[in-house]
């Protein structure tokens, strides 16, 4: 059993196998924990979780609740999408539509004071739970692996914590998303007013932000601004504005001796001396910046020369981020922000409106596309449109929220609803609303993961609005070309310039690449989405148009996405269904079937 004074695992699963008295299922778990070869990081408890229990079952999909759309009359504006279901189950759906397209997460999750903020099984963990650091390392864990695939590789995760589970969550992240790609650790002022709760006596007022990145090497930040009234040309330098720079150093002489001498004027003879702590720049540095006409000498020796920097030279953009972020905003401010919109505070605990938009405008461009799925009272999108507003940006937000206690309908929705609407406070002041933008609102539904024929057709059927999503399509027509079409058998979108099918029964596409024959879709080809009880996309029946499409295979392009995040299966029985469900034989509306005014 030992070699080298170490176990032999290979030996031990074996007698595993062979041991009675174990269920498949324990043995599987003790022959996992055998191959786990950590050596350093987090060790916690798995708990298990009945939404993750639920996903060995089911698949979840998203349908949307037309009634709560709200519209703008900018045909431009982007479509913000809000999820109400479990963060888990959106996610995975998520992980279909949205794997590496997420430019920035933002997430405010529960901080497991023990003070009913959390729940795990539709319980509140309390402080007194033995279980309650490990039940939300579960919850936390299987959350941020599939926010890790959604991120683009530019892609950067914001989380805010307080010190509850601070040093749990740092490490959890390490393991998931590398150590290397940690950028900071930042910290915000969370409270103006001291805080007496703490019975040391200390007044904690401050909350942290941490921040990973999806690709190391790639610049997260943008920077702050630089400012550039302070350039000017008062020598007519031919190298145009300039603004002068301190040399003194920064190391004393046993740090740097070869920043400490004597600094003299070559066409005076002026010596200024050498600074406490030495020069910026070193003998040689300095001679060809001497050489280059880029120092100011003042005219006595009492002066320190100094550098000249040119405008030419510099980004506008300020090379570093500061790590203190949210300045002058508070939590109070946040709850304000609420009693505005609503009237009173419906969400406790809020963040500020513009802390979100500060770190979403460092970390994305104006096309970039954010996510939320802790989303509360639904401050990230309030602060993606309000950045939108600002610098006319086409951002997208993309929310995901439980409806405990309403607040999806109720806090997160409406709230949007009226910041993209206009309001009016409490103390009668009209806000106007931010309306260049549409807001889809969507619930998670699930279909069967066994794969029959029946539950294949049913997972086609019911994701057309993951495709919409996926896409960003969503204006259906009734007519593809010369064809009118039933949305039971052939769904169109197009917004102009991207074009969408999705073809829930194959016998129709040959009739379909006739009227793609005659159609033009621009520089755009025609995104083909059509059902397949395998990974051919009818290639062949596609051949002659093949120029103008691109053919996805559905459902196993969601079931590879899916296989990848979502929990194993239980071993299911053996069955055998009986046949395959009747196509219906009256596809067509008459024998003309898609000559114009044919019905599909």
């Amino acid at each position: 059993m030992a070699m080298n004074g170490h176990i032999n695992k290979t030996e031990l699963i074996r007698k595993l196998c062979k041991l009675e008295g174990l269920t498949d299922e324990e043995r599987n778990q003790l022959i996992a924990l055998l191959q786990t070869h950590k050596k350093y990081g987090l060790v916690w408890e798995e708990k298990k979780e009945n939404v993750e229990e639920r996903l060995r079952d089911e698949l979840p999909v998203f349908q949307e609740v037309k009634d709560k759309f709200i519209p703008s009359e900018t045909p431009e504006a982007p479509n913000h999408i809000l999820i109400e279901g479990d963060n888990l189950e959106a996610l995975t759906a998520l992980s279909y539509t949205h794997e590496g397209k997420i430019d920035v997460i933002y997430i405010d999750p529960p901080y497991n004071t023990g003070n009913k903020d959390f729940v795990y099984n539709d319980s509140f963990v309390d402080s007194e739970d033995c279980y309650k650091h490990s039940k939300w390392l579960s919850f936390m864990n299987k959350r941020l692996k599939i926010a890790k695939r959604l991120l683009s590789d530019k892609g950067v995760i914001f989380i805010s914590i307080d010190d509850n589970e601070q040093a749990q969550l740092k490490m959890l992240c390490d393991g998931i998303f590398g150590v290397d790609h940690f950028i900071c650790n930042f910290i915000w002022k969370s409270r103006q007013n001291k805080d007496n709760r703490n019975i040391s006596g200390v007044s904690i007022d401050h909350e942290y932000i941490i921040c990973y990145c999806k690709t190391m090497g790639i610049r997260s930040f943008i920077g702050a601004e630089r400012k550039m009234d302070n350039y000017s040309n008062p020598d007519n330098d031919p190298r145009g504005p300039w603004t002068s720079a301190n040399m003194a150093g920064l190391a004393t002489e046993a740090a740097r001796p070869n920043l400490h001498y004597d600094l003299i004027d070559p066409n005076t003879g002026i010596n200024y001396g050498r600074p406490q702590k030495g020069w910026r720049y070193d003998r040689n540095t300095m001679a060809s910046l001497i050489a280059d006409n880029r120092i100011l000498w003042p005219e006595t020796p009492k002066g320190r020369p100094r550098k000249k920097s040119f405008l030419s030279e510099i980004s506008d953009i300020l090379p570093g981020y500061a790590s203190i972020v949210g300045k002058d905003v508070y939590t109070r401010t946040a709850t304000v922000e609420q009693n505005d919109i609503f009237g009173n505070a419906l969400f406790g605990f809020p963040k500020p409106v513009f802390l979100v938009q500060e770190l979403i405008s460092q970390t994305s461009n104006k096309s970039s596309t954010i996510l939320d799925f802790f989303a509360g009272s639904g401050t990230t999108l309030h602060a993606t449109m309000q950045l939108n507003s600002e610098d006319g940006g086409h951002r997208q937000c993309i929310l995901v929220t439980n409806n405990e206690n309403g607040i999806c309908e109720k806090v997160t929705y409406e709230r949007n609803k009226r910041v993209i609407q206009g309001y009016t406070t409490p103390k009668g002041i009209e806000v106007e609303g931010l309306h260049h933008n549409n807001l889809r609102y969507y619930r998670t539904a699930f279909i069967s993961r066994d794969r029959t024929q029946k539950n294949m057709r049913s997972l086609v059927n019911a994701a057309t609005d993951l495709l919409c999503i996926k896409e960003d399509l969503y204006k259906e027509q009734s007519a593809f070309g010369p064809l009118r079409l039933q949305p039971s058998l052939v769904r169109y979108f197009t917004d102009g310039i991207h074009h969408m099918l999705v073809v829930y029964h194959e016998e129709l596409i040959d009739q379909l690449v006739e009227a793609i024959k005659q159609m033009d879709f621009g520089r755009e080809r025609l995104k083909v989405y059509v059902f397949s009880p395998g990974r051919y996309a009818f290639d062949d029946n596609f051949y002659e148009v093949s120029d103008k499409v691109l053919l996805v295979a559905l459902p196993a392009a969601i079931y590879d996405a899916y296989q990848k995040v979502l929990p194993r299966r239980r071993p299911q029985p053996l069955t055998l269904e009986s046949s395959n469900p009747a196509i219906p034989t009256d596809l067509f509306a008459g024998q003309e079937g898609f000559e114009k005014g044919g019905g599909l």
